[in-house]
């Protein structure tokens, strides 16, 4: 590829304007999570020092010191993905279809919730996009704002994509406003006054430091929040209780999707008589996060069926990969090609009892066509180089745009090795995502124009 005479950052030596984002994710070290600053962000700016005690004595790969490189074409192209799944999803016959075979819960009317933090997840690989999974309960939200605070550029070519404290601080004003708006849509005609944060055994849940974030920012808010077991509810006299706390509203983390455990039956109840404003919902799962909504969603004749505009089949045939749910009548067919497919459950998360099929062994095959499954086509999860030139370490990472009521909010990346995401690997986790105008990449007249002497070498992390 011919380029042109561009700045190079005087840090990492990455032409920053030339480019392909493939190279920038390669080559340039230029932003980092620098030591000491995510416990700054917590201690001063947060006044939570004991999570950030927690996060290092629990979790102390939860971030990532590097960010991830997009440019903003890849950036509006997934935020069409969504768009166009939206669209879908609002179509009466598709609502039908889906909520048709659904447990009754996930019929039951929520009362006008639209369901807080959605979570589209995609693949990006060279030109390749591909939304891999749609999650209705996304974690890691308020993590994300808490590292943006923290981030810091070490040139400042750089200085203007990186997130500031004030851009944090919108984020988490934001949150606040999205749990109020669904307060609102429910029709209360009160001020929401408490907040359930509710997960099954939340102080043992690998992100409970993101539940005493929640819990901090509501409080700073003048919102009352506790985070709770859901056994720890009680429904009385049509109210749901905490103690001797009423809850208005209860955050949903549950892996319990439709409530189905005697330990969500107070929860459960509550939801039912309109009591409490739960969100995200069993309808949202069902309309949105059931993987076998993929296979739909990239099945060109169910979507003519469906009367979706040919605009938008484009759109979601380019960018969902090919899924089928997983059938013993095509046993065979699907065994020859799984060295191209990735097996999910199809109420699975966080990536549990997912198998790439080149790894595979006959006894998990059984496992999977005895259990509910969907086969999807792989697409290959982006990489990013870590560390510095002279030591690089080469990571996988997804992207995860938080969204609500079809508008995204914030995209962060996750980094990995193995199979899924983990937040297990030294030198993974969440990372800030830089998205770069393609002027900029194509030309390098900004970059000349902004370049200044660097302020500082990048270590090794």
């Amino acid at each position: 590829m011919q380029t042109t005479p561009t700045s190079t950052c005087a840090s990492c030596g990455t032409k920053l304007a030339d480019q392909a984002i493939e190279l920038l994710n390669s080559t340039c070290f230029c932003i980092s999570l620098e030591s000491g600053a995510l416990k700054q962000a917590l201690k001063s700016n947060l006044n939570a020092p004991d999570v950030f005690t927690l996060i290092e004595e629990r979790c102390p790969t939860l971030f990532s010191a590097r960010p991830v490189f997009v440019s903003n074409s890849q950036t509006e192209r997934m935020a069409q993905v969504i768009r166009a799944v939206e669209s879908v999803v609002a179509l009466p016959a598709y609502r039908e279809q889906i909520l048709s075979s659904a447990p009754a819960i996930a019929r039951h009317d929520p009362g006008g919730a639209r369901g807080v933090f959605f979570g589209y997840d995609f693949h990006l690989h060279e030109v390749d996009i591909g939304l891999i999974e749609i999650n209705t309960n996304a974690g890691g939200a308020m993590l994300n704002a808490v590292l943006a605070r923290a981030q810091h550029a070490c040139c400042a070519v750089m200085d203007d994509i990186v997130s500031t404290s004030a851009t944090a601080a919108m984020f988490e004003k934001s949150i606040v406003d999205m749990f109020l708006a669904e307060w609102r849509v429910c029709g209360r005609d009160r001020p929401l006054r408490t907040i359930a944060i509710v997960d099954e055994a939340p102080q043992q849940q690998y992100l409970y430091p993101e539940f005493l974030l929640f819990q901090k920012l509501f409080q700073r808010h003048g919102l009352q929040a506790v985070i709770a077991d859901p056994s720890e509810l009680q429904w009385h006299e049509g109210i749901l209780w905490h103690g001797e706390t009423a809850i208005d509203l209860a955050y949903n983390r549950l892996t319990d999707f439709m409530l189905e455990s005697p330990a969500s039956a107070a929860l459960r109840l509550a939801y039912l008589d309109h009591a409490v404003v739960l969100t995200p919902h069993p309808q949202a799962h069902a309309l949105y996060a059931d993987k076998r909504n993929l296979a739909l969603l990239s099945d060109p004749v169910r979507l003519q069926v469906l009367g979706v505009p040919q605009a938008t089949q484009k759109i979601l045939l380019e960018n969902i990969p090919h899924t089928e749910v997983v059938e013993t009548l095509h046993a065979d067919r699907l065994w020859r090609e799984r060295r191209h497919l990735f097996f999910k459950p199809t109420a699975g998360y966080g990536g549990r009892a997912a198998y790439r099929g080149d790894k595979l062994t006959k006894r998990v095959w059984q496992d999977i066509l005895a259990g509910d499954y969907i086969a999807q086509a792989i697409v290959s999860p982006g990489e990013r180089v870590m560390g510095t030139t002279e030591h690089p370490e080469h990571l996988k990472f997804d992207l995860r745009y938080y969204t609500y009521d079809g508008v995204v909010q914030w995209t962060a990346a996750r980094m990995y090795q193995g199979q899924t995401t983990n937040f297990r690997t030294p030198g993974g986790g969440f990372a800030p995502v830089y998205s770069i105008p393609d002027a900029d990449l194509a030309s390098g007249m900004k970059a000349n124009e902004r370049m200044i002497a660097t302020r500082g070498v990048p270590q090794a992390t």
